[in-house]
């Protein structure tokens, strides 16, 4: 992706985050991204699929950067916790990215593929190991468990009622208690100091 198209993605990424709508005009995203119109349709394929353009990116970069995040560590219940601590870390530090997902993660099939990624591998690999007790036919209640808390935890950190610190321990706390693990080895896992994010595209 060019420099320009990272502007006007990050523009559009911007303006569906606040308006919690999928629909902007050219106009209204070329004076976020502060380039001309014209900018626009040389670097987009189509103004009408940018919105799933810009969702598909999120989720395929996200994806990447935690699963880099945790290279070297196999133990399924750490990564989830680590995983859904990054998420909302990353919400304390870019709202307008926070707010694109709390929009419409529920809703975009793009966005919907965050959580069948690296959570549902590692909620496969902590069934058949027995690092879970839930059943194999639980999975998927398992990873709306992952989802659900996850999403809530942003929502509060957000809207100012939480530290990114406290709700993203308990978050991962309770959903790994949720998923079979130990009262006092969830919370040491869930208070375990955090690693950076890793850069996109770190592993390529």
């Amino acid at each position: 992706m060019s420099a320009a198209q990272r502007r006007i993605h990050d523009a559009a990424l911007r303006l569906f985050a606040a308006k919690g709508s999928t629909d902007i005009s050219v106009s209204e995203l070329a004076a976020a991204a502060g380039v001309a119109r014209g900018t626009i349709y040389n670097n987009l394929e189509s103004p009408e699929r940018l919105f799933r353009q810009v969702a598909a990116q999120l989720a395929e970069d996200m994806d990447e950067r935690v699963a880099a995040s945790y290279v070297g560590i196999d133990d399924p219940a750490e990564r989830i916790a680590i995983g859904m601590r990054l998420y909302i870390r990353r919400a304390h530090e870019e709202p307008h990215w926070a707010r694109f997902l709390l929009n419409f993660s529920y809703t975009n099939d793009a966005l919907r593929k965050l959580w069948g990624g690296p959570p549902m591998r590692d909620l496969m690999q902590g069934v058949e190991s027995g690092r879970f007790t839930i059943q194999s036919d639980q999975l998927l209640s398992g990873l709306g468990a992952i989802t659900g808390m996850t999403l809530s935890a942003i929502m509060g950190v957000v809207d100012g009622l939480r530290t990114w610190r406290d709700a993203g321990a308990d978050a991962a706390e309770l959903t790994l208690r949720a998923l079979g693990v130990a009262a006092d080895d969830a919370r040491q896992i869930a208070t375990r100091e955090l690693p950076a994010l890793a850069d996109a595209h770190a592993g390529t």
